[in-house]
């Protein structure tokens, strides 16, 4: 007979406590512990649907003996996705996609598997019936032969359909849905997502079977369940991006097998999710020359450069009290760069409404575009336009000064690959940087005012 016990588990990190405590001594988090009944079953029988796997027990090896080399990659047949993944996937891992519901996850995926004819694929959605994949397969123009469909939320059953499938690829829709038999508790609750989570982890590396997993996110935008569940994966991908806007962006959040500075965009059409490959082009497809607070903006985000249009509107304040407001940028960050603008540059900003938006629905950390925000708020304000053949790149500091940014050969390439001729960039970055091979004309600035001079005059 199994023995069962009761414990409480915090919500945010997974610490177990024998009792009920306000304030989780792991993260710091008040109010975070829930109530859990826990069943202990003797070791093994956890895993007897997927016997057959190897179980031997590992040995101690010295590191010299190891070998070690190139991960052997799946090419899944989209480029955005391969790249963010680091090159493809590695058979054996484990990948969790998480994202805010209708953002797009089972579509990137059920598309992704569609496109795999070579590949032998279990798709185990415990959400949608079958006959709503179908229709959505339908939809995404793509279908597979070699693609299963299975609606199951028990993990024992899911471990029998793969035993007798043998696939090569593993996809679970959702990761909140499915439960284990040998625990009481409801699917999703903390104890049923890890230790489904953990039974995958050993499944996968024992067949060296790839899994795909998709989860959802909470209201804080963290990955639903314990946060124990991102250290058990190998990858966190998380799928992101506004519901009115047809572009998603795909972030590497953690990869144990590649680079976590790689950015996947993708536009939200009625057949799928197409990959963008040169965003810049979408994103300045509006023709803003005479227009008056706009500023072209070159960002990184990720290992790839990309152009943005940002966007500001400068009023008289109506109702006494001044508004700010930014949409794709930190409106702390704003209100810092209206104090600069204000105390060093001696534009009174104090009075009027300051409204700042970033073309496209993106939402953009990148420090780069400083120089861009205060350049489209004095643009507004003043009611001048900027050059429509003018990029510019920077970080603005509390005294005013231009500070240097990283990666700035990317930038300026990427401006001049899109037509344009002139590019402002901080003087410090001209340092070591090989102005003979650029065709695009560099106009170094050590402080904000000197910024504005060369772009007003």
């Amino acid at each position: 007979m199994a023995k069962e016990k009761t414990v409480y588990v915090c919500s945010h990190c997974g610490q177990e406590s024998p009792k009920w405590v306000g304030k989780c001594p792991a993260c710091g988090q008040w109010n975070t512990y829930v109530e859990e009944i826990v069943r202990k079953e003797p070791a093994g029988k956890l895993f007897q649907a997927a016997q057959g796997t190897a179980s031997g027990q590992a040995k101690p090896m010295p590191l010299s003996a190891i070998e070690a080399g190139e991960e052997p990659r799946v090419d899944l047949h989209d480029a955005e996705l391969n790249r963010v993944l680091g090159g493809g996937l590695v058979r054996g891992s484990l990948v969790l996609i998480g994202g805010e519901p209708g953002i797009g996850k089972s579509t990137l995926v059920l598309q992704t598997v569609l496109r795999m004819p070579e590949r032998r694929i279990l798709y185990v959605s415990g959400e949608e019936s079958a006959r709503q994949l179908k229709l959505r397969a339908d939809r995404l123009t793509a279908c597979s032969n070699d693609c299963l469909i299975v609606c199951e939320t028990s993990l024992e059953q899911i471990f029998t359909h793969i035993k007798n499938v043998q696939p090569d690829l593993v996809v679970i829709d959702s990761i909140q849905t499915i439960s284990m038999e040998a625990l009481d508790s409801s699917p999703g609750s903390i104890s049923q997502v890890r230790e489904c989570a953990a039974a995958i982890l050993r499944f996968a590396k024992e067949t060296h079977t790839a899994v795909i997993l998709i989860g959802h996110i909470n209201k804080e935008g963290s990955i639903a369940g314990p946060k124990v569940l991102e250290h058990i994966v190998d990858t966190v991908l998380q799928f992101e991006g506004d519901q009115h806007y047809m572009y998603r962006i795909l972030r590497s959040i953690k990869n144990r097998f590649g680079s976590t500075a790689e950015l996947g965009i993708y536009e939200m059409r009625q057949d799928g999710l197409r990959p963008v490959s040169n965003p810049s082009e979408l994103l300045l497809s509006q023709e803003h020359e005479g227009m008056s607070g706009v500023a072209i903006a070159s960002a990184i985000e990720g290992a790839r450069p990309f152009l943005i249009e940002t966007q500001a509107l400068v009023s008289t304040a109506v109702y006494g009290n001044p508004q700010r407001s930014a949409t794709g940028f930190d409106i702390r960050r704003m209100n810092m760069l209206l104090a600069v603008l204000e105390k060093r540059v001696g534009f009174k900003l104090a009075q009027k409404d300051v409204f700042l938006n970033i073309a496209g629905g993106l939402r953009v950390n990148d420090p780069a575009i400083d120089l861009p925000v205060i350049s489209a708020i004095l643009s507004s304000n003043m009611d001048a336009p900027v050059g429509p053949e003018v990029c510019m790149a920077g970080e603005v500091g509390l005294s005013g000064e231009i500070r240097p940014v990283n990666r700035i050969e990317q930038r300026i390439g990427e401006a001049e690959k899109l037509g344009f001729r002139r590019f402002l960039l901080p003087r410090q970055n001209l340092q070591g940087l090989d102005t003979a091979k650029t065709g695009i004309e560099l106009v170094p600035v050590r402080k904000v005012e000197e910024a504005f001079r060369a772009l007003f005059g």
